[in-house]
This record gives C-alpha cells, structure tokens and sequence, in this order.
C-alpha cells in the first residue's frame, strides 16, 4: 500500500490539539477512508518512451494582449530575451528524434522584472493551453525547436 497523506487536526481556541482516540471511525462516527499515494491509470496498462533529441534552441511566439501585438523570438538554449515586464529563457528544447519539425517541448522560465518566478515548465507545441503560461498581459508558447 502506498503513503497516507497526513491527518488535519482542528486546534483548541487556546492552542491545545484534542485527539479522541475513535479507531477506525472518525469523531463523527463516520468511517475514514484512505487512498494509495499513486494516481489510478485507468486501465493504462503500459507507457510508451518516445526517444527524442535536443533542439540548439526554440521558436517561441509572444503577445502583448494589452497592446494586441504578436512576436517571434527564436532563443537558443540558455538565452533569454526581455518582452516589456517580463524576461523570457530557454532551458532546453526536445523533439521526437529524426523528425525535428514534428512536436516540440520546451523548457522555459518566464520571470518579471523584479525577478520573480512567473513560469518554470514544459510547454507543449501542440498543446499549448496544456501548461500554460498564465498571466493578465502576456501570453508565450512554443512553436518548434530549433536544430541549428
């Protein structure tokens, strides 16, 4: 059986815990369940590695919503490009091996001009709204890697 996620126990107006020994039910009587730690595959009965190779970088495109403007920057691995009140880098970029203009991923990180995290993660050419970059004035995605 896997891990159990721990219990959450109210706390006393005066700061004390109160733990009421009720063995298998709770303090209402009802019966506490448990569920395994991992998730249920719903029937998946394998996974499917997909060998792939890593891009010398990525094309990304980015708009300004509040200004309804569009780009394309082509970063490469390691480079970062600056989009008013955000600054963008390219971890790293990978692609199914021997079809390089087939889906991309990409790993970005997107901070803000103070330095904050905004974005740390892959996004998915083909899928963009997967993991999304989420924020009020910018949105930025993938459009493929670059292999030269």
């Amino acid at each position: 059986m896997g891990e159990v996620a721990p219990v959450i126990v109210p706390q006393e107006e005066n700061g004390d815990v109160t733990l009421t020994d009720n063995g298998d039910a709770g303090q209402s009587g009802v019966l506490l369940e448990t569920s395994p730690a991992e998730p249920d595959l719903g029937g998946v009965t394998s996974i499917t590695e997909i060998a792939t190779e890593t891009g010398s970088g990525a094309l990304l495109r980015a708009l300004d919503k509040t200004l309804a403007q569009s780009r394309d920057l082509e970063l490469a691995t390691g480079a970062a490009a600056r989009l008013g009140r955000i600054t963008v880098e390219m971890v790293e970029c990978r692609y199914p091996e021997g079809d390089a203009n087939s889906d991309a991923f990409a790993h970005m990180r997107i901070t803000d001009t103070d330095g904050r995290a905004l974005f740390d993660g892959w996004m998915v050419a083909s899928s963009p709204a997967l993991i999304a970059f989420d924020h009020p004035r910018y949105d930025v995605w993938v459009l493929r890697c670059s292999t030269s």
